[in-house]
């Protein structure tokens, strides 16, 4: 069988990363401490959006 992998480019977060950070904190206050499937659903693709909008760091030359 095969699997094809989506060719939908996601949107770039319009969200800065602390934004992203707090919904993050309110989904595991939210939780108490223990996610179910569906939140860890949207954790994985919360932490994806706040790694997409943390400023990246400067390469050394």
């Amino acid at each position: 069988m095969l699997h094809t992998m989506s060719t939908t480019v996601e949107p770039v977060s319009e969200r800065s990363a602390a934004e992203v950070n707090e919904e993050i904190r309110a989904l595991w206050r939210r939780s108490g401490g223990t996610l179910s499937g569906e939140q860890r659903e949207e954790y994985q693709r919360l932490v994806l959006e706040w790694a997409a909008a943390a400023p990246q760091p400067a390469r050394a030359a």
